[in-house]
């Protein structure tokens, strides 16, 4: 099988400074693409830059955060006037600020939901509006969570935006179709700042901070791996060999390749003339209750 290449192509990677994203970048750089790096952080935004440049890619950054609509703009001038086109939009910034329910802040919320979720839509409005007026095509990539298909304790504003960002998949992808623009969710599963804070992992994160492998374990049966790990399916969605496939979440981690579905109905029961509340109580008892599903991740109960 011919190697999938990336050349001529121009991609946006917001939240590339670190972790995931600098990953996502220096892959797509490594593949051929030409990368605006945007980070709120200069100096891990130019180490990515320097990085890209030293194996012989090219690459740009923009110090901005992602949410506001300049930024969005920023992003795809920078592409257009440095690289001229944009191709591929990786929206993969955000930021953590966990709470139980009670004690989470207007504050711990609105972060969040600025950062994923309207700095998602921005960005891919902005990104689809130029991949729209060239007429060629393209790719948008965001980057979901386990958290948002599954529920995540302490996690009310990360679970609810990175649902929301498949669900903005999707729908893109039904209104981009005759665009050739395929609209797509990873759902990583790697060691980075963010999984450290899931006490489960905690002591994985400290020893492979410190060098360590991962334990096989964690890569085959919870599906962790290294951000490494994550980039050759950002890498393929944003490649020709992807062009059929839109609106789907596809998850990614250690060993581990998964296809999310759909939601999907599980029963559906009938009552002429409608439904009280005892005979609800009654159905769920006889038929629904047997069909409902727990909340939380399979790996950790």
């Amino acid at each position: 099988m011919s190697a999938v290449r990336l050349d001529g192509k121009v991609a946006v990677v917001t939240g590339a400074g670190r972790s995931l994203g600098r990953a996502y970048a220096l892959a797509l750089a490594s593949a051929g693409a030409a990368v605006v790096v945007n980070d709120v952080d200069a100096e891990t935004a130019a180490a990515t830059v320097a990085d890209i440049e030293r194996d012989g890619g090219r690459a740009i950054s923009v110090i901005a955060p992602v949410g506001p609509a300049e930024t969005a703009d920023r992003l795809v001038a920078a592409a257009e006037e440095g690289f001229g086109r944009l191709d591929v939009l990786v929206a993969n910034a955000g930021v953590l600020r966990d709470r139980v329910l009670w004690k989470m802040g207007d504050d711990d919320f609105d972060a969040v939901v600025e950062t994923h979720l309207r700095g998602t839509f921005t960005c891919g409005r902005a990104a689809a509006a130029s991949m729209r007026a060239r007429g060629e095509g393209g790719r948008i990539i965001v980057i979901g969570s386990p958290a948002g298909q599954f529920g995540s304790f302490g996690q009310t504003n990360y679970a609810a935006v990175k649902a929301g960002l498949v669900a903005m998949a999707r729908t893109w992808s039904l209104e981009l179709v005759r665009d050739r623009i395929t609209a797509n969710a990873v759902i990583p599963t790697a060691l980075s700042p963010m999984t450290a804070t899931i006490p489960a992992y905690a002591e994985v994160w400290e020893r492979f901070q410190a060098g360590e492998p991962i334990p096989e374990e964690f890569r085959k049966d919870h599906a962790l791996g290294t951000p490494d790990d994550v980039a050759p399916l950002v890498v393929w969605l944003a490649s020709d060999d992807s062009a059929d496939v839109t609106g789907q979440a596809i998850g990614i981690g250690g060993d581990r390749l998964t296809l999310y579905s759909h939601p999907a109905v599980l029963a559906t029961l009938d009552e002429t003339g409608g439904w009280s509340p005892e005979d609800i109580g009654d159905a769920w008892r006889a038929t629904l209750a047997g069909q409902a599903q727990r909340s939380g991740p399979p790996t950790l109960g």
